[in-house]
């Protein structure tokens, strides 16, 4: 199938489609568009948003069951292959032979990318460590200075989560505001929103941001894209009196 069949058959069920990367299309008219349509023959809508608890229930069921299937032994080692290098060649070779992006995806009408980012989310075990000690945040702060925000580097030497050491540094890092959002922050807010999803268009889909200054008019972007996922550390950041957790709630 060639890229503009691919970008408007998917359009159907992925209305943003148009301003996604080519490379991108590739992969979901290779993951998803026959899923998509089989989902269609049963009258099930393509999903986006929080998961279910029904969809998590059939991701785990899905991890188990690609587990017994090929005899990998943890799904740390499934979905977090580059921790275990002396078995990397193995488990690539098993997750081809036995199509794991299909397998992980069946049941659920998401694209195959979400549900793989949700499993890894849900099976790594450095998300599930408590709260951090007082030792613990000292050695954030302490590794955040010598190597930036490397958070791959900095959760491998703190055993925790990529996420969950970013989103730990972003809240104790500077004093915050706890009270209501005054008028001022909330237009950071949206300034910040509207500068990131800019900039991802301009990614993702160059002349659409060309046309639209060309016209001189505002950024618009579709609901559904400005409820998927946003770099919150760097909104944050660019709201400057609020910590991420806050600037998600309020958008």
């Amino acid at each position: 199938i060639d890229l503009d069949t691919a970008r408007q058959e998917l359009e159907e069920f992925i209305p943003h489609v148009k301003n996604i990367s080519d490379s991108s299309v590739k992969k979901m008219a290779g993951r998803d568009l026959t899923r998509f349509k089989e989902f269609k023959r049963q009258g099930i809508a393509v999903k986006f948003g929080r998961f279910t608890q029904k969809e998590n229930k059939q991701i785990k069921k899905n991890v188990e069951e690609f587990l017994s299937l090929t005899g990998i032994d943890s799904p740390e080692k499934l979905l977090f292959t580059s921790r275990y290098p002396e078995d990397k060649d193995t488990i690539h070779r098993l997750k081809i032979e036995h199509h794991f992006c299909e397998k992980i995806s069946e049941g659920i009408p998401r694209p195959w990318r979400l549900i793989y980012y949700r499993a890894r989310k849900m099976f790594d075990p450095n998300n599930y460590k408590g709260r951090y000690t007082k030792e613990e945040k000292e050695k954030l702060k302490k590794y955040q200075a010598l190597h930036g925000n490397d958070w791959k580097k900095i959760s491998e030497l703190m055993s925790r989560s990529n996420l969950s050491v970013a989103m730990k540094f972003s809240e104790i890092k500077s004093a915050i505001n706890y009270g209501p959002w005054t008028k001022e922050e909330t237009q950071k807010l949206m300034n910040a929103v509207k500068e990131v999803m800019r900039r991802k268009l301009e990614t993702e889909k160059p002349s659409s941001v060309f046309s639209l200054e060309q016209s001189n008019t505002d950024l618009w972007i579709d609901r559904e894209k400005l409820c998927q996922p946003l770099p919150w550390t760097e909104i944050e950041t660019k709201v400057g009196s609020r910590y991420w957790r806050q600037c998600k709630q309020k958008w």
